[in-house]
């Protein structure tokens, strides 16, 4: 039987950033996977993910996203590569946006560098818009995308160096609590023991933590890369990420920096999976169609034939919030997964609370609105 400090469930995000930073601080640790790491039946994938300062979705992410952005440059720093590319970001949406109106006030609350433009500034600024007279439109200078599998890649390289047991493809049938540590079963019969775990399983967590199950939704999400029909319009020096809110959808995107075109996607659900374990059904032409009318109609440069397509699974908590942290009822085995669909910019630090948490019991990161607590009792039908 093997012996670990910790063992972490899931090398995506999360997980990877969770062992570089054990294995930095001179625990044993074990990271298992299911697939390759960086693979595409999860949520760490897509050759880019936004990041942002001003946070619509509840001002009390801005601490965290903050010492989010420390951490990657960190990681550029200790690797020699560029993850980190900042673009700004238009967030624009029809007159009232809730989403340009919470971000707006993420960004007042917290002193975050931001303009109010009109719908003319905005495209002058940055041609390929097309935005009607009336939308609302905050520009933040300081966001941009983080490449998701080269981050995986490079922690898990670091990881390794440190003396961290990385196994991929291979399945996890149980976290067991045993007294104050755990019991891991793997396919084939072997058995781990480790003194805390910390499950970064993405949509197979509640499968891992039955205590999680009724509080998640898994949702299929589709990425669509398009050819531009303005290149010189869509590079990253000249065309910031974005998030258009419609009064149906929100659709978000990134410039072409690698040749593949502008990537763009619905953050609303593409359908329901049963489960984790379910088929990923890849994009049809209603998926893709949905994503481009609204490109055809606001950024028309971007707007050519869709050239790739990917599916993304959305581990979804009732509230939209996060879940990191102990186990309900066993404070061995930590929860970090169920994001919501906004979870990747925020690994680099998650992995660092995730650390602490499993070394000592606690950490100063900003992380309480996660508590996993929170769903105990009586749920709302």
């Amino acid at each position: 039987m093997s012996v670990y400090d910790v063992a972490v469930i899931g090398l995506g995000a999360m997980g990877a950033a969770t062992a570089y930073e054990l294995a930095a601080r001179g625990q044993r640790v074990i990271g298992i996977d299911r697939f390759t790491p960086g693979h595409t039946q999860g949520s760490s994938h897509g050759e880019s993910r936004l990041i942002r300062m001003a946070y619509f979705e509840d001002p009390a992410y801005v601490p965290l996203v903050r010492l989010a952005y420390r951490n990657w440059r960190r990681l550029e720093a200790l690797t020699g590569e560029s993850l980190l590319t900042i673009t700004g970001i238009i967030e624009a949406g029809h007159a009232g946006s809730p989403m340009v109106a919470a971000s707006l006030g993420s960004a007042v609350e917290y002193g975050i560098a931001h303009e109010v433009l009109t719908p003319a500034q905005a495209m002058r600024r940055f041609p390929a818009f097309y935005l009607p007279a009336d939308w609302d439109c905050v520009f933040q200078p300081d966001a941009g995308f983080v490449e998701p599998e080269r981050a995986i890649g490079l922690y898990l390289k670091l990881a390794a160096e440190q003396g961290a047991d990385l196994r991929a493809n291979t399945r996890v049938f149980e976290v067991e609590p045993i007294g104050d540590h755990v019991a891991i079963r793997l396919e084939g019969g072997e058995v781990i023991e480790a003194g805390a775990a910390a499950i970064a399983a993405g949509p197979w967590i509640g499968q891992l933590a039955p205590v999680l199950a009724p509080h998640l939704r898994l949702t299929r999400q589709v990425l669509v890369w398009f050819e531009p029909n303005r290149p010189d319009l869509v590079t990253p020096d000249r065309f910031p990420v974005f998030l258009l809110q419609t009064p149906d959808d929100v659709i978000y995107g990134a410039p072409d920096f690698a040749g593949t075109g502008v990537k763009a996607g619905s953050h609303e659900p593409c359908g329901e999976l049963e489960d984790a374990d379910a088929e990923r059904r890849p994009p049809d032409a209603a998926d893709i169609e949905r994503v481009h009318r609204v490109l055809r109609a606001r950024i028309p440069a971007a707007a050519g034939r869709p050239v790739m397509t990917q599916t993304c699974t959305y581990t979804r908590s009732p509230d939209e919030h996060f879940i990191l942290g102990p186990h309900p009822d066993w404070p061995q085995i930590l929860l970090a997964s169920p994001c919501s669909g906004h979870g990747f910019k925020f690994a680099s630090i998650i992995g660092e609370a995730l650390a602490d948490l499993a070394m000592t019991g606690a950490t100063d990161k900003p992380i309480d609105l996660f508590n996993p607590r929170r769903f105990e009792g009586p749920q709302p039908a």
